[in-house]
């Protein structure tokens, strides 16, 4: 049997002045800021379930954050959840946000009558609601009912509702 170290590198010791300013910011799997994912939030009830809903594997600054700012510049109304119904009724929301897949639109729909049940009408309500421990349990319980609202995507809501959440690793 072998010992020791296999295959191992080290870097050099060598740099470049202000090295640092020219490093990325650490990303996420999905492209986003990892330091930016813990300040995300939205003051919008459609904002938040579009976003919650096309974050799966997307590139947040590519493909998610534009559509939900041309959501919140279409229908600024649709900060209630009654107000997004009412826009979700006219069919247009595929237009709006750009995204013909009907998978993600249903998802939107879905995430939209949990909130509509549960009494959720407000972000500060949604704040709320997932602030409750019991409250927040049967909120968590019902969205996960949901097709593709895993554990991180509840976790993601309430990152985008505002919920201060420990900086990742």
């Amino acid at each position: 049997m072998r010992t020791g170290s296999i295959g191992t590198w080290k870097y050099s010791g060598m740099t470049i002045d202000k090295d640092a300013a020219h490093l990325p910011a650490p990303t996420d799997s999905h492209g986003a800021n990892a330091a930016a994912e813990v300040t995300r939030g939205w003051d919008h009830i459609g904002a938040i379930v579009v976003d919650a809903t096309l974050q799966r594997r997307q590139n947040y600054n590519e493909t998610v954050k534009p559509r939900v700012e041309a959501l919140i510049a279409a229908w600024p109304d649709a900060a209630t959840t009654s107000g997004f119904r009412q826009h979700l009724d006219t069919g247009q929301l595929s237009e709006v946000i750009d995204w013909p897949s009907p998978g993600r639109l249903a998802q939107v729909e879905d995430i939209t009558q949990v909130f509509e049940r549960e009494g959720i009408e407000t972000v500060g309500e949604l704040r709320g609601t997932l602030e409750d421990h019991a409250k927040g349990a049967a909120l968590r319980e019902a969205l996960a009912g949901v097709r593709h609202v895993s554990p991180k995507t509840l976790d993601y809501i309430g990152v985008l509702s505002s919920i201060a959440t420990p900086n990742p690793g």
